[in-house]
């Protein structure tokens, strides 16, 4: 029996000695491609626009060698060497070669961005997946495994160097609406801050508001890409912390509405509506809410209340045509016509009223034009159901119904040209002057409209009226 002990021990002792000696060999097998990598990396960095592949094939190589010590956690490196030299040797020797990992991606990052930016991404980089993120992985890596002052350094350097290729894949991401990876390279770099401010190094996210900001765009970000647990905990962070963007309120909301608890989701439309008022999102998200519980009455009513309250001011006149815009579209879609109509009347009627009591008032100018732009769209889809009746009764009915279409676009018209006049650059006004010019045949017009709405959408800024 004791030789029989005896030889398990020793099998146990032997198997312990291989699995050591496998996650040492691991090591000095990654370190010659980590070496490697940095040559190719070295060559790169001789001639960066002439020497991409080089780049790629640091990338290629410090992969195969990522690939190779990924699993080794700190708890293997103590069972395989003996030695308080030893293991600081192999910590080394890990944290370098994470290092490389880090900086090499941060550099394939930072191609990829700047190619983007002038046009193009070769696919050896467009192929590359999370660059940004796996940089900082790599760093936080060689920032675990450091044993040198320098390493902890720069490994911290390049945790901080890496908060800039982060936002930059992020903000890359968003525009194109990939909003699972905008949300990834966002919520990383919110762990590289703690990362970085645990070492005591200085952050992009260390002002409160770079903070707050970046968990709102994580937030939005996880909210498009469908991942409201994510986006929920991060808008109630924000929420907490009072941070001022309606969105917030909004996003709470249809977060905790969608599982039907509309009266426990409304206390953050609430708090949203009381903060602010006059928001376009806000306001709608209420009406809607109103709309599933069926409480319309309820809204208009408190909306009546309030200019009885404040007959001045001007924005709730405003508000409640908007709430009656909002019925008028649904009755017509549903075809109730005499409750479509009733509701377009007092629409009008409270847009004219905010008017009355200033000419000027862009939104409800705006407001108004909508509302016979709108019903002339809702129109439109009545057009097409009489197009492809050929008959003469059919032909007669057509033209009839699109005379009236036309006539409500008329009436649209002259509303979004005092937008134009107001306010050039407003998106919305020159998306709807140009479709109205194009119905009617006038190209030379909506065509210098398309001109100033490419513009805007560029970033530019138009300050002189189209419309003199």
């Amino acid at each position: 029996m004791k030789k029989l002990l005896l030889g398990l021990l020793s099998l146990f002792l032997f198997a312990g000695a291989s699995m050591a000696q496998n996650v040492l060999d691991k090591i000095g097998q990654a370190e010659d491609f980590s070496k490697d990598a940095n040559k190719a990396l070295g060559s790169f960095n001789l001639d960066q626009s002439g020497n991409r592949s080089k780049l790629i094939e640091a990338k290629n190589l410090i992969d195969q060698a990522s690939e190779l010590v990924e699993s080794i956690s700190m708890d293997d490196l103590k069972g395989a060497v003996a030695k308080e030299k030893d293991l600081d040797k192999a910590r080394k020797k890990m944290s370098t070669i994470f290092y490389r990992k880090g900086k090499i991606y941060d550099d394939v990052t930072s191609q990829i961005t700047g190619l983007k930016q002038l046009g193009g991404v070769p696919e050896e980089f467009a192929s590359v997946s999370d660059p940004a993120i796996k940089s900082a992985q790599g760093y936080t890596k060689a920032l675990a495994f450091a044993v040198k002052k320098y390493q902890v350094k720069d490994a911290v350097t390049g945790l901080q160097s890496a908060q800039g290729s982060l936002n930059n894949i992020a903000l890359f991401s968003f525009e194109d609406k990939k909003y699972a990876e905008a949300f990834r390279n966002f919520a990383e770099n919110l762990k590289v801050h703690d990362l970085i401010k645990e070492q005591g190094g200085t952050s992009t996210l260390d002002d409160t508001k770079a903070y707050n900001d970046q968990m709102y765009y994580a937030a939005l970000a996880a909210l498009n890409g469908k991942k409201e647990n994510d986006a929920a905990g991060l808008f109630e962070k924000l929420y907490a912390a009072n941070y001022d963007n309606p969105l917030v309120y909004d996003g709470l909301y249809r977060i905790n509405s969608a599982d039907g608890d509309l009266e426990g989701a409304y206390k953050y439309l609430e708090a949203g509506r009381e903060k602010y008022p006059e928001d376009v999102s806000l306001l709608f998200a209420e009406i809607n809410h109103f709309l599933r519980l069926n409480k319309l009455d309820e809204l208009i009513d408190k909306l009546k209340a309030a200019i009885a309250a404040e007959p001045s001011n001007i924005s709730l006149y405003s508000t409640l045509g908007n709430v009656f815009d909002n019925l008028y579209q649904r009755e017509e879609q549903e075809k109730n016509v005499e409750k479509a109509n009733e509701y377009f009347n007092s629409a009008l009627n409270y847009y004219e009223q905010a008017l009355e009591k200033d000419a000027t008032y862009f939104d409800a100018i705006y407001s108004i034009g909508a509302l016979y732009y709108n019903k002339a769209a809702l129109m439109t889809k009545e057009l097409q159901d009489l197009d492809g009746d050929y008959t003469k009764e059919g032909l007669k009915k057509y033209e009839a119904k699109k005379k009236e279409v036309f006539g409500e676009f008329e009436k649209a018209l002259p509303y979004f040209k005092r937008c134009e006049k107001l306010n050039p650059s407003d998106l919305n006004t020159l998306i709807a002057l140009k479709e109205i010019f194009a119905r009617k045949d006038d190209l030379p017009t909506s065509n210098a409209i398309k001109e100033r709405l490419d513009k805007v959408q560029a970033g530019e800024k138009i300050t002189d009226s189209y419309f003199k």
